[in-house]
């Protein structure tokens, strides 16, 4: 496996340039992405960290306000996700 540390572009890993909010209110990933080396590493990354619990909590709230999902069911989630946050916090 090819060690791509050196390589990383300086956005690697930071939710707001590699996967900003766009003007309709969802994220979309900047076209520089699309040609970047790194893009599915870099996504990944940003996704499985305190990042990407903050996208979730953004799906949940827009799952909640369409109608897809109940209150309950939406403080369920949200829950479960402010507790994977502690454990973050915790284990950094």
């Amino acid at each position: 496996m090819i060690n791509r540390s050196e390589d990383r572009p300086a956005c690697f890993g930071k939710l707001e340039e590699v996967f900003p909010m766009g003007k309709d209110g969802l994220r979309h990933s900047p076209e520089f992405c699309m040609l970047c080396h790194c893009k599915t590493e870099c996504l990944r990354s940003v996704l499985s960290g305190r990042e990407g619990l903050k996208t979730r909590e953004e799906m949940t709230d827009r799952a909640y306000a369409a109608g897809n999902i109940g209150f309950f069911e939406r403080w369920s989630r949200r829950k479960a996700l402010h507790r994977r946050n502690k454990e973050k916090n915790k284990n950094d």
